[in-house]
């Protein structure tokens, strides 16, 4: 036998009152008191009750379906960002339909119009390392999808942002390595298309400079996953030239280069302290666990949903840039100050 889903109705008659009144309770609406308001959402998450989704379509003429862009799901940053939106999404009886992009602008492109075509009210996004033409994102914006950007943007559009600080993050990273009695530095950086990785390469510049240090460009090194990381320390360690202290750009990089050095059995933080940056589940695994940078993905994720969210049904022109903290993490591939 099937099952009876919860309706409006059904509330409303346990409670005596009308429909309408649980309706805006539900909403939160002004003109409904806060004793209603308990009354009807406590029964409501007692009796499990969800709205239905194709009714909410219909009177608003929306899908109440968000679009998401990665690079790559498995990736744990991602992930977790992925996590903090469907949270938000979900109270707010939205769905999500996750695409990746696979670190491709053509399928990047792909992704954007699949996601039109599936009527989606909103898109968030990430953008690929390689993405230089940013005409299918102004497409969508042409269309009057709204996009908020995360973590990696696309300089010229204006269009709602949620980021970290990035500049500061590298900055506060590489000065603690400095404090910790680290003299030779180098930074594994990503690709300087990235606004995030210009943006850690100059924090990490600039803690040098003020720290009465000398910097020029061969401290900046280009390594941005695990496999690069890795070479790169094997071709230092082969030419006489492994520095006391490492900042990467991501924790993966810095995975690769703990692998590396303990494969040579180079003390860390010994002789080589390493420095990473996500916090991802990646850093609790490598030997020694990882120093790193709490990028906090779930919060950055969640408040894009409820960016997108409220420009979607308030029809707001204001656009916003929103940035989430960030703090370091200290493990055992850095000494302690």
């Amino acid at each position: 036998m099937k099952s009876h889903q919860i309706t409006i109705k059904d509330i409303a008659k346990m409670l005596g009152i009308s429909a309408s009144t649980v309706s805006r309770a539900l909403k939160d609406h002004p003109d409904i008191s806060t004793e209603t308001k308990e009354k009807v959402k406590g029964l409501a998450k007692k009796l499990n009750y969800k709205p239905n989704a194709i009714a909410l379509s219909l009177q608003s003429n929306r899908s109440r379906i968000i679009g998401i862009i990665v690079p790559q799901i498995v990736h744990h940053f991602f992930s977790t960002v992925i996590s903090g939106i469907e949270e938000y999404a979900a109270k707010k009886a939205y769905n999500i339909i996750i695409t990746q992009s696979n670190e491709s602008s053509e399928k990047e492109i792909d992704n954007c119009r699949t996601l039109l075509s599936g009527r989606v009210d909103g898109m968030i996004v990430s953008r690929t390392k390689d993405t230089e033409d940013f005409s299918h994102f102004r497409n969508v914006l042409k269309t009057g999808t709204p996009i908020v950007f995360f973590d990696r943007t696309c300089h010229g559009i204006k269009t709602d942002k949620v980021i970290i600080d990035d500049y500061k993050a590298a900055f506060e990273a590489t000065e603690y390595l400095i404090k910790t009695g680290c003299k030779n530095l180098l930074h594994f950086s990503g690709p300087e298309n990235l606004k995030i990785s210009s943006k850690r390469m100059w924090g990490f510049a600039d803690a040098l400079k003020r720290n009465g240090f000398n910097f020029d460009e061969n401290l900046i090194l280009q390594a941005d996953t695990f496999k690069k990381g890795k070479e790169l320390i094997f071709k230092l360690h082969k030419e006489g030239k492994l520095p006391d202290g490492i900042f990467t750009v991501n924790d993966m990089t810095a995975a690769g280069v703990l692998n590396a050095l303990n494969e040579l059995n180079v003390k860390v933080p010994g002789e080589v302290s390493v420095f990473g940056f996500t916090n991802g589940i990646i850093s609790k695994m490598t030997y020694p666990q990882l120093s790193t940078v709490e990028q906090n993905g779930y919060l950055m994720g969640y408040t894009a949903a409820e960016i997108l969210i409220n420009k979607i049904e308030n029809e707001t022109e204001e656009i916003t840039t929103k940035i989430i903290s960030t703090k370091l993490i200290i493990r055992n591939s850095t000494k302690k100050i």
